[in-house]
């Protein structure tokens, strides 16, 4: 019985090395432009940003920590918060200072690339948005004193590269605090 498959199993191997030696042939053809899978470049599109959110209410604010040399305090509007099919984080972030002034801005924060980009700002009426302050992608800051894009991306909103998960599940994590480093047990 043994010998049945030692026979067997020699017989499999030299059909199989007949066929790699005949497809195995040297060629001069150039491997350099080989390329792995998880390496080529998609022809990532954007979602269209046609409808911008309401103006963010006290009550759906959601607070988180940036750092503790910035005297500024930062928030995310909870109903603003959507995750979308193309992977980027929109918000809407409310930045105040000690003394009550408030900057408000709608933006992006794409998780495979590193980078944020502004859609919308407050008006000067302070009664809707202005688009004409939008700005393309740029790559988040990591050292400026007040970087809330670098905090929001490492903390809640993306890892590996991805959002970390539905909206509701980010939601969740500012609102209890549950940074990433916090997660890792």
């Amino acid at each position: 019985m043994k010998a049945l498959a030692l026979v067997v199993a020699c017989v499999a191997t030299g059909a199989l090395l007949a066929g790699c030696s005949s497809a195995g042939k040297p060629t001069n053809k150039d491997d350099s432009a080989f390329t792995y899978l998880l390496d080529r470049q998609s022809n990532w599109v954007e979602n269209p940003v046609d409808t911008l959110p309401p103006l963010p209410q006290d009550a759906n604010l959601l607070p988180f920590e940036v750092s503790g040399n910035t005297p500024l305090h930062f928030a995310v509007d909870r109903n603003s918060l959507t995750v979308g099919t193309d992977g980027v984080v929109r918000f809407t972030v409310v930045v105040t200072s000690p003394s009550g002034a408030r900057n408000v801005i709608y933006e992006g924060i794409r998780c495979d690339t590193y980078e944020w980009r502004q859609y919308a700002g407050l008006n000067a009426d302070h009664d809707g948005w202005d688009k004409s302050v939008a700005t393309d992608f740029a790559r988040i800051e990591n050292g400026t004193l007040n970087a809330y894009q670098s905090a929001l991306y490492q903390d809640y909103m993306c890892a590996n590269k991805m959002p970390t998960g539905k909206a509701s599940a980010i939601l969740e994590n500012i609102r209890y605090k549950r940074t990433a480093s916090s997660l890792i047990h």
